[in-house]
């Protein structure tokens, strides 16, 4: 780059660097210093830079000439001309580059020609932050960006910058952001989950105030499965009605086990029959029964596995518990011997059941007790209503099981319009974007009202199922019936048995695979004849059991006919045996029920 002056060249200089002198110059046209006139062209090393008190600064130059001779000049600073500064052997670095503003305006080669031998003007390019109206990231764009910038200061003095913030974001402002006045921006992305009073009113542009922020203890309650509609509640720990336990039920065995891991001795009592399977490991159970669960072990099962080896599978071992007799004058002999003489029982965990936890516990407790002294899921029962609340949703449920307990972050928030009545907003649950505005709090100064804080939350079953997908993700699923062996066996030949007799085997063989399916099925049953025609045509034709209308026993001069006719039928119509004495065809005799109907008869003709 042309210097108009030696001064402007000189100043351009980095400066800190031990490279910046000496340095080479020249002119592009001729000098003439005092009686030195100099050709254009002629090169100059600056050697120094001389100061005077008196007098202007000069720069003392080396001139090289012909045969290695040299001179040296002094040049005022003020000196003018187009001078070019010519090409040295210096180095820098690219940060020593960008960090002096005069190295930036000299042009530079690469010290390795092999990557560029064409001279180059390193220039930097910034990245500007800026701040945008109702956007929550700060914005970068590169000064090398070509647009149009309009300086707008004093146009949009009204304007205020607001930044968006998530309820996680709240959640982490400092204490003293608190109680302060938020605008919704969005609308609450995660309506689905909850069922409260408060959510629909969550809507886009509405004022809350934001009393506080915390970590809250809360209680997952659901109720009975077999309701048509379950319910769920968010209850805080705060919650002031009273529980009483409720028996928990538990369909399988491996729900026993499960329960037992967290409360050992636990005692049930069986609510539906089970039939032994012995190829399955599976023991009859019947209803009233009362069991103890001691501990899982195995058991190995009668049947053969794939590979024709015993199998051995997880089970539960249990105490079968004698009724105790109370007429019995040695109390506590017969209970010695029950204890030596403990009836044990294993089931496999994949065996189903159905069972009723034996309790005996009558107590009330408050919500924060229950959590302390037993484990969960729970079933209880509110036996008494929450008197600061002016209507308990709990408080009439024949039974609620308590879930899970949590630790929520949370906000007490309240409208602007009932400051007082509050409510918490679980930050992880519910997704929507607030600023803090400059509104003022609604009440005076260091006067803050009394809050009411609202303690139960019901949420939708959606809720109920992303808090189990989120707590039970690496849990493990209840444990299969192992495979076996399935032995197949031709069908028995047939006998000439009653149908009756064929029908009770293929019941009771029912779980016995057959080749034959129409065995199974009704489309091999042939009807039974017809019944022999009488001997008489005048005989009237075996009578079929049946009850008599009033209407029927008004004709009175018939049935003393009817009398003699049935006795005399009834000799006539039975079936006839072979010389064996089995029967054809499979027919009851209806003897008896003859005999029954003819006493009927002759009643009503003795009533008439």
């Amino acid at each position: 780059m042309p210097y108009s002056t030696v001064e402007e060249m000189v100043s351009m200089r980095p400066v800190g660097l031990d490279s910046s002198l000496p340095f080479t110059f020249s002119s592009h046209s001729k000098m003439t210093i005092g009686n030195l006139a100099l050709g254009a062209g002629t090169a100059l090393t600056v050697l120094s830079v001389e100061k005077h008190k008196d007098q202007e600064d000069q720069v003392r130059c080396l001139i090289r000439g012909q045969q290695e001779a040299s001179a040296e000049v002094c040049i005022p600073v003020s000196f003018r001309g187009e001078f070019y500064e010519c090409e040295s052997e210096e180095r820098f670095t690219l940060r020593e580059i960008m960090s002096s503003s005069s190295l930036r305006s000299r042009r530079f080669r690469f010290v390795n020609a092999t990557k560029c031998d064409r001279p180059l003007m390193l220039s930097p390019v910034y990245h500007v932050q800026a701040v945008m109206n109702l956007r929550k990231n700060v914005v970068k764009f590169p000064s090398s960006l070509e647009v149009d910038v309009v300086d707008v200061t004093e146009l949009c003095k009204d304007v205020h910058f607001i930044v968006p913030l998530s309820l996680s974001e709240v959640h982490s402002e400092p204490n003293k952001s608190f109680p302060g006045v938020v605008e919704i921006i969005e609308d609450p992305e995660t309506r689905s989950l909850f069922k409260c009073s408060w959510l629909p009113e969550l809507r886009k542009n509405e004022h809350l105030i934001f009393h506080k922020k915390g970590t809250s203890p809360m209680i997952l309650l659901s109720t009975l499965k077999s309701r048509k509609t379950p319910q769920y509640f968010l209850v805080s720990q705060q919650y002031g009605g009273r529980f009483r336990r409720r028996p928990r039920e538990f369909n399988s065995v491996y729900e026993l086990y499960v329960a037992s891991i967290h409360a050992p001795g636990l005692k049930v009592s069986v609510t539906r029959n089970c039939e032994e399977v012995e190829e399955e490991g599976l023991p009859a159970l019947s209803v009233g029964e009362q069991l103890e669960v001691v501990r899982c072990d195995r058991m190995v099962l009668p049947c053969e596995g794939k590979a024709g080896q015993k199998q051995s599978v997880e089970a539960l071992l249990c105490y079968r518990l004698q009724e105790s007799d109370d007429d019995d004058d040695d109390d506590d002999e017969d209970q010695v011997k029950r204890e030596d003489e403990k009836e044990e029982i294993i089931m496999p965990l994949y065996m189903e059941g159905h069972f009723v936890e034996v309790l005996s516990d009558n107590r009330k407790y408050k919500l924060s007790d229950l959590g302390k002294e037993f484990s969960l899921p729970l079933d209880v029962k509110v036996v008494g209503r929450d008197t600061e609340l002016e209507k308990d949703p709990l408080y009439g449920f024949s039974c609620l099981r308590i879930e899970a307990a949590m630790l929520e972050p949370t906000i007490q928030a309240s409208f602007v319009h009932k400051p007082e009545y509050c409510f918490e907003i679980p930050t992880q649950w519910l997704s929507m974007s607030v600023y803090f505005t400059t509104d003022p709090l609604p009440w005076p100064k260091d006067q803050p009202p009394t809050c009411q804080v609202e303690r139960i939350t019901e949420v939708a079953d959606t809720f109920f199922y992303e808090f189990r997908k989120r707590g039970n993700s690496d849990a493990e699923p209840p444990p299969r019936p192992p495979k076996r062996n399935m032995s197949f066996s031709a069908p028995p030949k047939k006998t000439k048995k009653s149908k009756k007799a064929n029908k009770s085997k293929h019941q009771g063989d029912k779980s016995v695979p057959t080749k034959q399916f129409s065995d199974l099925t009704l489309n091999n049953k042939k009807r039974p004849p017809a019944p022999p025609p009488p001997a008489n045509e005048d005989e009237p034709p075996p009578l079929v059991p049946r009850k008599f209308s009033a209407a029927d026993q008004t004709i009175g001069k018939a049935l003393p006919n009817t009398y003699v006719q049935m006795k005399e039928s009834a000799k006539t119509g039975s079936v006839p045996e072979d010389e064996n004495g089995d029967s054809d065809h499979d027919y009851e005799t209806v003897d008896d029920t003859l005999a029954v109907m003819m006493k009927k008869a002759q009643e009503n003709v003795m009533y008439y």
